[in-house]
Protein backbone atom coordinates (compact mmCIF):
# COMPACT_ATOMS: atom_id res chain seq x y z
CA UNK A 1 0.00 0.00 0.00
CA UNK A 2 1.47 3.46 -0.95
CA UNK A 3 1.28 6.45 1.23
CA UNK A 4 -1.37 8.17 -0.85
CA UNK A 5 -3.30 5.41 -0.75
CA UNK A 6 -2.90 5.43 3.23
CA UNK A 7 -4.62 8.78 2.93
CA UNK A 8 -7.37 7.49 1.16
CA UNK A 9 -7.98 4.70 4.15
CA UNK A 10 -8.06 7.57 6.64
CA UNK A 11 -10.61 9.59 4.74
CA UNK A 12 -12.87 6.61 4.29
CA UNK A 13 -12.40 6.16 8.03
CA UNK A 14 -13.32 9.60 8.81
CA UNK A 15 -16.19 9.46 6.37
CA UNK A 16 -17.76 6.52 8.04
CA UNK A 17 -17.30 8.21 11.59
CA UNK A 18 -18.99 11.27 10.04
CA UNK A 19 -22.25 9.17 8.70
CA UNK A 20 -22.13 6.90 11.97
CA UNK A 21 -22.51 10.56 14.15
CA UNK A 22 -25.31 11.60 11.48
CA UNK A 23 -27.18 8.40 12.21
CA UNK A 24 -26.94 8.60 16.17
CA UNK A 25 -28.14 12.25 15.70
CA UNK A 26 -30.96 11.35 13.46
CA UNK A 27 -31.89 9.01 16.36
CA UNK A 28 -31.46 11.63 19.06
CA UNK A 29 -33.62 14.05 17.45
CA UNK A 30 -36.13 11.81 16.59
CA UNK A 31 -36.28 10.30 20.02
CA UNK A 32 -39.57 10.99 21.07
CA UNK A 33 -41.28 10.87 17.83
CA UNK A 34 -44.41 8.49 17.59
CA UNK A 35 -43.61 5.29 14.94
CA UNK A 36 -39.97 6.37 14.52
CA UNK A 37 -37.67 3.33 14.14
CA UNK A 38 -34.14 3.55 15.11
CA UNK A 39 -31.34 3.40 12.39
CA UNK A 40 -28.01 1.81 12.59
CA UNK A 41 -25.00 1.94 10.37
CA UNK A 42 -23.91 -0.50 8.70
CA UNK A 43 -19.83 -0.61 7.14
CA UNK A 44 -17.65 -3.15 6.05
CA UNK A 45 -13.91 -3.56 5.82
CA UNK A 46 -13.06 -2.57 2.19
CA UNK A 47 -10.72 -5.51 0.45
CA UNK A 48 -6.88 -4.92 0.04
CA UNK A 49 -6.42 -4.54 -3.95
CA UNK A 50 -4.35 -6.68 -5.57
CA UNK A 51 -0.26 -6.40 -5.77
CA UNK A 52 0.74 -4.61 -9.59
CA UNK A 53 4.17 -4.36 -10.84
CA UNK A 54 7.41 -6.62 -10.41
CA UNK A 55 8.32 -4.58 -7.15
CA UNK A 56 5.13 -5.03 -5.48
CA UNK A 57 4.89 -6.24 -2.50
CA UNK A 58 2.74 -9.72 -1.85
CA UNK A 59 1.28 -8.91 1.14
CA UNK A 60 -1.27 -5.69 1.52
CA UNK A 61 -4.22 -4.15 3.97
CA UNK A 62 -7.28 -3.49 3.50
CA UNK A 63 -8.23 0.06 1.38
CA UNK A 64 -10.05 1.23 4.43
CA UNK A 65 -14.07 1.46 5.69
CA UNK A 66 -17.26 0.94 3.35
CA UNK A 67 -20.47 2.54 3.92
CA UNK A 68 -22.80 -0.22 2.58
CA UNK A 69 -26.32 1.18 4.07
CA UNK A 70 -28.45 2.80 6.60
CA UNK A 71 -30.57 0.18 8.67
CA UNK A 72 -33.41 0.31 9.57
CA UNK A 73 -33.73 -1.58 12.82
CA UNK A 74 -37.57 -2.61 12.80
CA UNK A 75 -39.06 -6.27 12.61
CA UNK A 76 -41.61 -7.30 9.95
CA UNK A 77 -43.23 -9.96 12.26
CA UNK A 78 -43.60 -7.78 15.42
CA UNK A 79 -44.67 -5.09 12.63
CA UNK A 80 -47.43 -8.06 11.61
CA UNK A 81 -48.27 -8.73 15.17
CA UNK A 82 -48.95 -5.56 15.78
CA UNK A 83 -51.53 -4.60 13.07
CA UNK A 84 -53.08 -8.25 13.78
CA UNK A 85 -54.06 -7.39 17.55
CA UNK A 86 -54.81 -3.56 16.74
CA UNK A 87 -57.81 -5.05 14.33
CA UNK A 88 -59.13 -7.55 17.11
CA UNK A 89 -58.99 -4.64 19.77
CA UNK A 90 -60.22 -2.03 17.39
CA UNK A 91 -63.66 -4.11 17.02
CA UNK A 92 -63.89 -5.14 20.54
CA UNK A 93 -63.45 -2.04 21.73
CA UNK A 94 -66.30 -0.07 19.86
CA UNK A 95 -68.41 -3.18 20.85
CA UNK A 96 -67.91 -2.45 24.22
CA UNK A 97 -67.98 0.91 24.47
CA UNK A 98 -71.67 0.89 22.56
CA UNK A 99 -72.83 -1.50 25.02
CA UNK A 100 -71.55 0.71 27.95
CA UNK A 101 -73.22 3.62 26.50
CA UNK A 102 -76.41 1.53 26.27
CA UNK A 103 -76.20 -0.05 29.36
CA UNK A 104 -75.72 3.53 31.41
CA UNK A 105 -79.24 4.60 29.35
CA UNK A 106 -80.55 2.24 31.95
CA UNK A 107 -79.77 3.84 34.99
CA UNK A 108 -80.22 0.36 36.84
CA UNK A 109 -80.34 -0.36 39.26
CA UNK A 110 -81.70 2.93 40.72
CA UNK A 111 -84.53 5.31 41.28
CA UNK A 112 -84.25 6.85 37.78
CA UNK A 113 -84.52 3.39 36.03
CA UNK A 114 -87.32 2.00 34.34
CA UNK A 115 -87.99 -0.70 36.87
CA UNK A 116 -88.59 2.05 39.62
CA UNK A 117 -91.07 3.77 37.52
CA UNK A 118 -93.16 0.45 36.65
CA UNK A 119 -93.39 -0.14 40.62
CA UNK A 120 -94.65 3.32 40.63
CA UNK A 121 -97.49 2.68 38.29
CA UNK A 122 -98.15 -0.57 40.00
CA UNK A 123 -98.32 1.25 43.53
CA UNK A 124 -101.01 4.25 42.22
CA UNK A 125 -103.16 1.12 40.48
CA UNK A 126 -102.83 -0.10 44.11
CA UNK A 127 -103.95 3.52 45.25
CA UNK A 128 -106.62 3.55 42.68
CA UNK A 129 -107.81 0.22 44.56
CA UNK A 130 -108.08 1.71 47.63
CA UNK A 131 -110.31 5.20 45.90
CA UNK A 132 -112.49 3.80 43.10
CA UNK A 133 -113.51 6.74 40.82
CA UNK A 134 -111.40 8.94 43.18
CA UNK A 135 -109.95 12.18 40.64
CA UNK A 136 -106.74 12.26 42.93
CA UNK A 137 -106.13 8.92 42.85
CA UNK A 138 -106.57 8.60 39.15
CA UNK A 139 -104.24 11.99 38.74
CA UNK A 140 -101.83 10.10 40.08
CA UNK A 141 -102.52 7.03 37.91
CA UNK A 142 -102.08 8.87 35.13
CA UNK A 143 -99.40 10.56 35.83
CA UNK A 144 -97.31 7.27 36.63
CA UNK A 145 -98.80 5.83 33.20
CA UNK A 146 -98.06 9.66 31.78
CA UNK A 147 -94.07 8.38 33.02
CA UNK A 148 -93.39 4.84 31.90
CA UNK A 149 -94.89 5.61 28.63
CA UNK A 150 -92.30 9.21 28.57
CA UNK A 151 -89.38 6.83 29.80
CA UNK A 152 -90.09 4.01 27.62
CA UNK A 153 -90.22 6.65 24.50
CA UNK A 154 -86.86 7.96 25.77
CA UNK A 155 -84.83 4.78 25.99
CA UNK A 156 -86.26 4.07 22.53
CA UNK A 157 -85.07 7.47 21.40
CA UNK A 158 -81.88 7.29 23.02
CA UNK A 159 -81.09 4.06 20.90
CA UNK A 160 -82.02 5.21 18.05
CA UNK A 161 -79.74 8.26 18.63
CA UNK A 162 -77.31 5.73 19.27
CA UNK A 163 -77.90 3.80 16.37
CA UNK A 164 -77.37 7.11 14.14
CA UNK A 165 -74.25 8.03 15.98
CA UNK A 166 -72.90 4.45 15.18
CA UNK A 167 -74.20 5.35 11.56
CA UNK A 168 -72.15 8.32 11.54
CA UNK A 169 -69.07 7.17 12.72
CA UNK A 170 -68.81 4.21 10.62
CA UNK A 171 -68.70 6.61 7.40
CA UNK A 172 -66.58 8.81 9.05
CA UNK A 173 -64.31 5.39 9.44
CA UNK A 174 -64.32 4.62 6.02
CA UNK A 175 -63.61 8.31 4.77
CA UNK A 176 -61.04 7.90 6.75
CA UNK A 177 -59.72 4.50 5.20
CA UNK A 178 -60.15 5.86 2.02
CA UNK A 179 -57.42 8.49 2.65
CA UNK A 180 -55.10 6.33 4.19
CA UNK A 181 -55.29 4.03 1.53
CA UNK A 182 -55.03 7.15 -0.83
CA UNK A 183 -51.90 8.45 0.76
CA UNK A 184 -50.11 4.84 1.80
CA UNK A 185 -50.18 4.17 -2.58
CA UNK A 186 -48.42 7.64 -2.71
CA UNK A 187 -45.61 6.32 -0.14
CA UNK A 188 -45.41 3.33 -1.91
CA UNK A 189 -44.36 5.23 -5.18
CA UNK A 190 -42.36 7.62 -3.20
CA UNK A 191 -40.45 4.85 -1.41
CA UNK A 192 -39.93 2.74 -4.74
CA UNK A 193 -38.28 5.69 -6.36
CA UNK A 194 -36.39 6.99 -3.56
CA UNK A 195 -34.79 3.18 -3.28
CA UNK A 196 -34.46 3.28 -7.25
CA UNK A 197 -32.08 6.58 -6.73
CA UNK A 198 -29.69 4.99 -4.08
CA UNK A 199 -30.73 6.90 -1.50
CA UNK A 200 -32.89 5.85 2.10
CA UNK A 201 -36.42 5.75 2.75
CA UNK A 202 -35.82 4.65 6.40
CA UNK A 203 -38.34 7.45 7.51
CA UNK A 204 -40.79 7.03 4.41
CA UNK A 205 -41.18 3.42 5.29
CA UNK A 206 -41.84 4.34 9.06
CA UNK A 207 -44.75 6.67 8.00
CA UNK A 208 -46.38 4.26 6.05
CA UNK A 209 -45.67 1.26 8.70
CA UNK A 210 -47.88 4.25 10.71
CA UNK A 211 -50.32 3.69 8.74
CA UNK A 212 -51.05 0.53 8.06
CA UNK A 213 -51.20 0.01 11.66
CA UNK A 214 -54.44 2.52 11.48
CA UNK A 215 -55.63 0.81 8.67
CA UNK A 216 -55.24 -2.90 10.57
CA UNK A 217 -56.94 -1.27 13.37
CA UNK A 218 -59.71 0.08 11.27
CA UNK A 219 -60.32 -2.71 8.91
CA UNK A 220 -58.39 -5.40 10.32
CA UNK A 221 -56.50 -5.61 6.87
CA UNK A 222 -52.86 -7.82 6.14
CA UNK A 223 -50.14 -6.06 4.89
CA UNK A 224 -47.92 -8.44 2.20
CA UNK A 225 -44.38 -7.00 0.82
CA UNK A 226 -44.43 -6.33 -3.10
CA UNK A 227 -41.89 -5.17 -5.18
CA UNK A 228 -39.34 -2.34 -5.32
CA UNK A 229 -39.72 -1.85 -1.39
CA UNK A 230 -43.88 -1.77 -2.09
CA UNK A 231 -46.05 -2.82 0.42
CA UNK A 232 -50.00 -4.31 -0.49
CA UNK A 233 -52.55 -4.15 1.90
CA UNK A 234 -55.32 -6.47 2.10
CA UNK A 235 -58.77 -7.30 3.15
CA UNK A 236 -60.39 -10.26 3.01
CA UNK A 237 -57.82 -11.25 0.49
CA UNK A 238 -58.46 -8.10 -1.70
CA UNK A 239 -56.26 -5.89 -2.42
CA UNK A 240 -57.25 -1.72 -0.52
CA UNK A 241 -53.27 -1.05 -2.18
CA UNK A 242 -51.80 -2.66 -4.96
CA UNK A 243 -48.59 -1.10 -5.20
CA UNK A 244 -49.19 2.47 -6.39
CA UNK A 245 -52.85 1.58 -6.76
CA UNK A 246 -55.45 2.64 -4.02
CA UNK A 247 -59.70 1.69 -4.06
CA UNK A 248 -62.08 2.71 -2.35
CA UNK A 249 -64.74 1.40 0.39
CA UNK A 250 -68.24 2.68 0.60
CA UNK A 251 -71.21 2.49 2.81
CA UNK A 252 -74.61 1.42 1.62
CA UNK A 253 -78.04 0.40 3.12
CA UNK A 254 -80.37 1.70 5.81
CA UNK A 255 -79.52 5.33 7.08
CA UNK A 256 -81.75 4.62 10.02
CA UNK A 257 -83.01 2.11 12.42
CA UNK A 258 -86.36 2.02 11.08
CA UNK A 259 -84.58 1.01 7.43
CA UNK A 260 -85.26 -2.25 6.66
CA UNK A 261 -82.44 -2.44 4.75
CA UNK A 262 -78.91 -3.65 6.21
CA UNK A 263 -76.30 -1.16 6.43
CA UNK A 264 -73.17 -2.88 4.69
CA UNK A 265 -69.74 -1.86 3.85
CA UNK A 266 -68.35 -2.82 0.37
CA UNK A 267 -66.20 -1.82 -2.61
CA UNK A 268 -67.02 1.39 -4.21
CA UNK A 269 -66.21 -0.43 -7.97
CA UNK A 270 -68.42 -3.38 -7.47
CA UNK A 271 -71.71 -4.19 -5.20
CA UNK A 272 -71.89 -6.58 -1.77
CA UNK A 273 -70.04 -6.92 1.09
CA UNK A 274 -66.16 -5.94 1.48
CA UNK A 275 -66.31 -9.01 4.14
CA UNK A 276 -64.60 -6.92 6.81
CA UNK A 277 -64.37 -9.06 9.94
CA UNK A 278 -62.00 -7.36 12.16
CA UNK A 279 -61.11 -3.44 13.01
CA UNK A 280 -63.33 -0.62 14.35
CA UNK A 281 -65.43 -0.74 10.76
CA UNK A 282 -66.83 -4.66 11.30
CA UNK A 283 -67.26 -3.73 15.11
CA UNK A 284 -69.49 -0.71 14.09
CA UNK A 285 -71.55 -2.81 11.29
CA UNK A 286 -72.27 -5.29 13.80
CA UNK A 287 -74.08 -2.74 16.35
CA UNK A 288 -75.69 -1.41 13.03
CA UNK A 289 -77.17 -4.98 11.72
CA UNK A 290 -80.63 -5.81 12.00
CA UNK A 291 -82.22 -7.44 15.00
CA UNK A 292 -82.55 -11.06 13.20
CA UNK A 293 -79.10 -10.92 12.28
CA UNK A 294 -78.09 -9.78 15.69
CA UNK A 295 -77.81 -6.27 15.47
CA UNK A 296 -77.24 -5.32 19.22
CA UNK A 297 -79.11 -1.57 18.80
CA UNK A 298 -81.67 -2.85 16.71
CA UNK A 299 -82.36 -5.47 19.26
CA UNK A 300 -82.80 -3.20 21.87
CA UNK A 301 -85.15 -1.25 20.52
CA UNK A 302 -87.06 -4.34 20.15
CA UNK A 303 -86.67 -4.66 23.65
CA UNK A 304 -88.60 -1.28 24.22
CA UNK A 305 -91.00 -2.27 22.07
CA UNK A 306 -91.72 -5.66 23.50
CA UNK A 307 -91.69 -3.64 27.28
CA UNK A 308 -94.36 -0.87 25.73
CA UNK A 309 -96.47 -4.12 24.02
CA UNK A 310 -96.24 -6.09 27.43
CA UNK A 311 -97.44 -3.15 29.62
CA UNK A 312 -100.46 -2.21 27.25
CA UNK A 313 -101.94 -5.80 26.59
CA UNK A 314 -101.61 -7.11 30.37
CA UNK A 315 -103.01 -3.71 31.77
CA UNK A 316 -105.41 -3.57 28.63
CA UNK A 317 -106.53 -7.59 28.94
CA UNK A 318 -107.65 -6.97 32.68
CA UNK A 319 -109.12 -3.32 32.02
CA UNK A 320 -111.68 -4.63 29.77
CA UNK A 321 -112.86 -7.08 32.31
CA UNK A 322 -113.97 -4.33 34.34
CA UNK A 323 -116.27 -1.26 33.92
CA UNK A 324 -115.76 2.73 35.06
CA UNK A 325 -118.71 4.16 38.07
CA UNK A 326 -120.44 5.31 34.88
CA UNK A 327 -120.84 1.49 33.59
CA UNK A 328 -119.16 2.10 30.74
CA UNK A 329 -117.12 -1.53 29.95
CA UNK A 330 -114.93 -2.83 27.37
CA UNK A 331 -112.13 -0.09 27.39
CA UNK A 332 -108.78 -0.15 26.91
CA UNK A 333 -106.49 1.64 29.21
CA UNK A 334 -103.49 2.05 27.39
CA UNK A 335 -103.24 2.91 23.37
CA UNK A 336 -100.22 1.68 21.09
CA UNK A 337 -99.19 1.68 18.26
CA UNK A 338 -96.19 1.08 15.89
CA UNK A 339 -93.39 1.51 16.90
CA UNK A 340 -94.47 0.46 20.36
CA UNK A 341 -92.25 2.16 22.62
CA UNK A 342 -93.05 5.65 20.96
CA UNK A 343 -96.63 5.31 20.68
CA UNK A 344 -97.55 4.21 24.04
CA UNK A 345 -100.09 6.49 25.73
CA UNK A 346 -102.46 6.53 28.69
CA UNK A 347 -106.23 6.86 27.47
CA UNK A 348 -108.23 7.80 30.04
CA UNK A 349 -108.18 11.91 31.09
CA UNK A 350 -110.11 11.21 34.54
CA UNK A 351 -111.39 8.82 36.99
CA UNK A 352 -114.40 8.44 34.86
CA UNK A 353 -112.50 6.56 32.46
CA UNK A 354 -110.43 4.37 34.43
CA UNK A 355 -112.30 0.91 35.30
CA UNK A 356 -111.42 -0.18 38.82
CA UNK A 357 -113.54 -2.77 39.78
CA UNK A 358 -115.53 -5.76 37.79
CA UNK A 359 -119.20 -4.90 36.68
CA UNK A 360 -121.37 -5.41 39.53
CA UNK A 361 -125.63 -6.53 39.12
CA UNK A 362 -126.44 -2.77 37.65
CA UNK A 363 -123.33 -3.03 35.37
CA UNK A 364 -121.39 -0.24 36.52
CA UNK A 365 -118.25 -0.69 37.86
CA UNK A 366 -118.03 -1.75 41.55
CA UNK A 367 -116.21 0.37 44.42
CA UNK A 368 -114.60 -2.49 46.20
CA UNK A 369 -111.61 -2.00 43.58
CA UNK A 370 -110.91 -5.77 42.75
CA UNK A 371 -110.21 -5.11 39.16
CA UNK A 372 -107.43 -2.54 40.25
CA UNK A 373 -105.51 -4.28 42.52
CA UNK A 374 -105.58 -7.47 40.16
CA UNK A 375 -103.53 -4.92 37.59
CA UNK A 376 -101.29 -3.53 40.74
CA UNK A 377 -100.25 -7.44 40.58
CA UNK A 378 -99.09 -7.74 37.04
CA UNK A 379 -95.87 -7.31 37.90
CA UNK A 380 -95.14 -10.52 39.61
CA UNK A 381 -96.53 -12.34 37.18
CA UNK A 382 -94.11 -14.35 33.69
CA UNK A 383 -94.52 -12.20 30.58
CA UNK A 384 -95.83 -8.63 32.64
CA UNK A 385 -93.63 -5.56 31.32
CA UNK A 386 -91.57 -6.13 34.72
CA UNK A 387 -90.51 -8.98 33.50
CA UNK A 388 -89.95 -8.36 30.01
CA UNK A 389 -87.77 -5.05 31.21
CA UNK A 390 -85.73 -7.34 33.77
CA UNK A 391 -84.71 -9.91 31.26
CA UNK A 392 -84.00 -7.52 28.90
CA UNK A 393 -81.16 -5.37 31.51
CA UNK A 394 -79.71 -8.58 32.73
CA UNK A 395 -79.44 -9.84 29.10
CA UNK A 396 -77.67 -6.80 27.89
CA UNK A 397 -75.70 -6.04 30.91
CA UNK A 398 -74.24 -9.57 30.92
CA UNK A 399 -73.39 -8.82 27.11
CA UNK A 400 -71.86 -6.30 28.22
CA UNK A 401 -69.47 -7.54 30.96
CA UNK A 402 -68.23 -10.43 28.18
CA UNK A 403 -67.44 -7.77 25.91
CA UNK A 404 -65.40 -5.62 28.35
CA UNK A 405 -63.81 -8.99 28.85
CA UNK A 406 -63.15 -9.67 25.33
CA UNK A 407 -61.99 -5.93 24.82
CA UNK A 408 -59.47 -6.30 27.86
CA UNK A 409 -57.97 -9.54 27.15
CA UNK A 410 -57.63 -7.84 22.82
CA UNK A 411 -56.23 -4.42 24.55
CA UNK A 412 -53.41 -6.34 26.96
CA UNK A 413 -52.85 -8.73 24.08
CA UNK A 414 -52.50 -5.21 21.51
CA UNK A 415 -50.26 -3.35 24.57
CA UNK A 416 -48.07 -6.27 24.89
CA UNK A 417 -47.50 -6.50 20.63
CA UNK A 418 -46.95 -2.73 20.80
CA UNK A 419 -44.53 -3.00 23.74
CA UNK A 420 -42.49 -5.59 22.45
CA UNK A 421 -42.26 -3.59 19.30
CA UNK A 422 -41.08 -0.51 20.86
CA UNK A 423 -38.19 -2.47 22.85
CA UNK A 424 -36.96 -3.51 19.53
CA UNK A 425 -37.81 -0.44 17.29
CA UNK A 426 -37.66 2.93 19.58
CA UNK A 427 -34.28 4.64 20.49
CA UNK A 428 -32.39 4.19 23.84
CA UNK A 429 -30.49 7.09 24.25
CA UNK A 430 -28.21 5.67 26.72
CA UNK A 431 -27.15 2.95 23.63
CA UNK A 432 -27.00 6.57 21.32
CA UNK A 433 -24.38 8.20 23.84
CA UNK A 434 -22.28 4.66 23.56
CA UNK A 435 -22.24 5.13 19.92
CA UNK A 436 -21.84 9.02 20.07
CA UNK A 437 -18.86 8.61 21.67
CA UNK A 438 -17.87 5.73 19.45
CA UNK A 439 -17.92 7.23 16.05
CA UNK A 440 -15.77 10.71 18.08
CA UNK A 441 -13.36 8.30 18.47
CA UNK A 442 -13.08 6.97 15.43
CA UNK A 443 -13.44 10.15 13.59
CA UNK A 444 -10.55 11.46 16.06
CA UNK A 445 -8.47 8.64 15.18
CA UNK A 446 -8.56 8.70 11.47
CA UNK A 447 -7.73 12.07 11.76
CA UNK A 448 -4.62 11.44 14.00
CA UNK A 449 -3.84 8.51 11.08
CA UNK A 450 -4.41 11.03 8.25
CA UNK A 451 -1.94 14.09 9.74
CA UNK A 452 0.96 11.17 10.58
CA UNK A 453 0.21 10.55 6.71
CA UNK A 454 0.41 13.74 5.98
CA UNK A 455 3.76 14.91 7.70
CA UNK A 456 5.03 11.93 6.28
CA UNK A 457 4.37 13.08 2.91
CA UNK A 458 6.05 16.32 4.03
CA UNK A 459 9.49 14.07 5.06
CA UNK A 460 9.01 13.09 1.40
CA UNK A 461 8.38 14.99 -0.46
CA UNK A 462 10.16 18.34 1.10
CA UNK A 463 12.76 16.83 2.87
CA UNK A 464 14.39 13.87 0.83
CA UNK A 465 17.78 14.48 0.03
CA UNK A 466 18.72 17.50 2.08
CA UNK A 467 20.19 15.16 5.01
CA UNK A 468 23.52 16.03 6.89
CA UNK A 469 23.07 19.57 5.11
Amino acid sequence: MSTFSGLNTAYTGLSAARKGLDVVGQNVANANVAGYTRQRLNTSAAPALAPTGPLAAGTGVGQGVSVDSIARLGSQQLDTRVRSTAGAAGYSAVRANALLELEDGFREPGSEGLSASLQSLSAAWQGMSNKPGDNAAAAVLLSAATGVAAQIAAGYNGVAEQWTSTRSALNEMVTEVNAGAARLANLNSAIRSTLASGASANELVDQRNTLATTLSALTGATVRESSGGMVDVLIDGNALVSGTSARSLTVTGGSSMTDPAETVVGWADRPGSAGISKGEIAGAASLLAPAGKGGTLAKAAESYNDVAAALAGSVNALHRQGATTAGTANLDFFAVGSPAATTLKAIPADASGIAAGYPGADGKGSLDGRLADAISQLGSKPGSADAVWSAFVTATASQSRTELQQAALADVAASSAVDLQLSNASVDLDEENVNLLMYQQAYQGAARVMTAIDEMLDTLINRTGIVGR
